[in-house]
This record gives structure tokens, C-alpha cells and sequence, in this order.
């Protein structure tokens, strides 16, 4: 019989956290309804794969010798999955007791969203806004290219994919629902085709928001479903990440958008990161984050040409 939950989780390194993550899921907070869990391993170190191995009688492993990316390993692994609903969490993601459940009870109360996400929390307790955001507009982006969206961080005139000062801690409607913890039902999945994977890896997940939102579904987020999220785990390679990230705005903006509209936005990116990188030359001291984009610039041509991410 197969399970009602497939969990998806693709890991590259970060031991540590896979090892909680998988705790949590399979024995802390093991949830009620049957899961299966499939993890899709992209070339991790040996600590991570020492990891992995205590825990393969447990899971469904699929390990690769390349980093083949987020989007790419999600889909890998739902084609793995046997389960009703796919689960896509982040490895640095650690499940508190009945989010499964609850993501499970929302969805199948509200069909209709297609796409249901969570709150997410740092270890420290705070909220871990990145469960959730806004679509990405010209006018979100210049508020990024101007600045106003850093000195005035959470508003929702400034700030707008922020959405606001609002807590995850009612259920509502939203733009995209990030893939660090996204449920969704086996038939949405295939009838949206799964993540693009010409992102290797952001932007993938608000992409296929916005697509379900274009297919008459409406993306929605849950306050029952909570999990601790690491941001800024590996905050030794920011600027790395902060690299992929531009990357996939830069994708996202040439894949959705009309020509005129994607320049001007790649613009506006662009201009974003000339100002950080001149506060950074101001600043001076800690890790160079946005200087390094700014002196090479390939990541405004997105995933659709090379741009040297190779790993994450």
C-alpha cells in the first residue's frame, strides 16, 4: 500500500543538520500518517555520506558522484516517491512534532491551494521568514536596486516580498511557497511537471507558485506546520550562495517575463548590487558578499547560459 507522505530531501554536505533533520522525521517527530522518506544525495563529503549510511535501512538513498542541483534532485526524487503527497524539505529543515500532520490536514482541507506550505523558525526561536514571499514585481526589485527594501526592511510597501511584518502565524494565501518545506499532492506535482530544471538551484520554487497560481490553484502556508530552519548554516560560503540566489532571480525574470520587462529587472538586480557592493568598499572588513558579483557579473545571464555555479 503506498504511504499517504513521500518526504523529499536532497543533501549536498552539512552533516550535522542532515543528521537532526532525519532524527526529527523519523524518530523525534515522527508523524502519524504513513511516510516514506526518499533522500536524493548530490555528491556530499564522506561525514554527510557516513550519515546517510546509518540511516539507509530507514530511507529510500539515491546518491549521485555530481552536484545535480536542487530542482533537479527534487524531481529525482519524486520520481522515486510512492507516496499520495510529495514533501519537499530542506536537510538543514528539522520537523517539530505534528508538522507533517498538519500539512497533510491543511492541504486536504483546502484542495484548492495545491501547494501548502509551513512556518518556519531559526534555532534560536525567531521567525524564519523564508518559508514564504512575495512575488517578485519591477517595483519589488527597484525598491532592491534603490536600497529602500534593506533601511526599511518589512514593510509592505517597501519591502513587498517580504510581505510585511506578518509572523506565518495565521493561514493564508501566498505568492510562492518556498521548497525548505512544501507539500503537495502527487497529481499536482505531475500535472505541473515538477520543478524547471534549468534552475540548478532558487527560483525554482517560486516558479512553480507561480505556475500553480496560473493553473487555478492558490499557494498557501499554515501556522500548525512548524519547522527550525539553519539560515545561514554555511554562512561561510555567502557570498557562494547569495551568487545562486541572483542566479535564479536572473532565471526567473528571463523565463516569466516579457524581453523588455526581464532587462529592465536584471537592471534593477543589477543596480542592487552595485550599491551593496559600494557600502561593502565603505564598510570595509568581513566577507566580500556583493563585490564578487559585482566584479564578475555572469549571473545576470541566469542559469540559461554557463555561469559557473558548478556547486552549491
Amino acid at each position: 500500500m503506498s504511504p499517504e507522505v513521500s518526504v523529499v530531501i536532497v543533501t549536498h554536505n552539512g552533516a550535522e543538520w542532515v543528521e537532526r533533520c532525519l532524527r526529527a522525521l523519523l524518530v523525534d517527530a515522527a508523524p502519524e500518517v504513513s511516510t516514506e522518506v526518499v533522500v536524493v544525495d548530490s555528491a556530499s563529503d564522506a561525514a554527510t555520506r557516513e550519515v546517510l549510511a546509518r540511516w539507509s535501512d530507514r530511507v529510500v538513498l539515491d546518491l549521485w558522484d555530481e552536484n545535480i542541483g536542487f530542482a533537479r534532485g527534487c524531481n529525482r526524487g519524486a520520481e522515486l516517491a510512492t507516496g499520495r503527497r510529495v514533501l519537499l524539505l530542506n536537510p538543514d529543515a528539522v520537523v517539530r512534532p505534528g508538522a507533517v500532520d498538519a500539512l497533510v490536514r491543511a492541504l486536504d482541507a483546502d484542495p484548492g491551494a495545491g501547494i501548502m506550505g509551513g512556518r518556519t523558525v531559526r534555532p534560536d526561536g525567531t521567525l524564519d521568514p523564508s518559508s514564504c514571499w512575495g512575488a517578485p514585481t519591477l517595483w519589488s526589485w527597484f525598491c532592491f536596486a534603490t536600497g529602500l527594501s534593506t533601511a526599511f526592511k518589512g514593510s509592505r510597501l517597501l519591502d513587498p516580498e517580504s510581505l510585511g511584518r506578518w509572523q506565518r502565524d495565521t493561514y493564508r494565501r501566498v505568492d510562492v511557497v518556498t521548497g525548505c518545506l512544501l507539500l503537495t499532492t502527487r497529481e499536482t506535482w505531475d500535472r505541473l511537471g515538477g520543478f524547471d530544471t534549468d534552475y540548478f538551484m532558487y527560483g525554482e520554487d517560486a516558479d512553480l507558485s507561480l505556475r500553480a497560481a496560473e493553473a487555478g490553484l492558490h499557494p498557501s502556508i499554515t501556522p500548525d506546520a512548524v519547522a527550525v530552519h539553519a539560515v545561514g548554516a554555511s554562512s561561510s560560503r555567502k557570498a557562494h550562495k547569495v551568487r545562486l540566489l541572483m542566479t535564479g532571480k536572473a532565471t526567473l525574470a528571463r523565463k516569466r517575463w516579457p524581453a523588455w520587462k526581464a532587462r529592465a529587472g536584471v537592471a534593477l538586480l543589477r543596480a542592487g548590487v552595485a550599491l551593496r557592493a559600494l557600502g561593502e568598499r565603505v564598510r570595509r572588513g568581513g566577507e566580500p558578499v556583493w563585490g564578487p558579483l559585482w566584479a564578475d557579473r555572469s549571473w545576470t545571464r541566469g542559469y540559461l547560459a554557463p555561469v559557473g555555479a558548478g556547486q552549491r
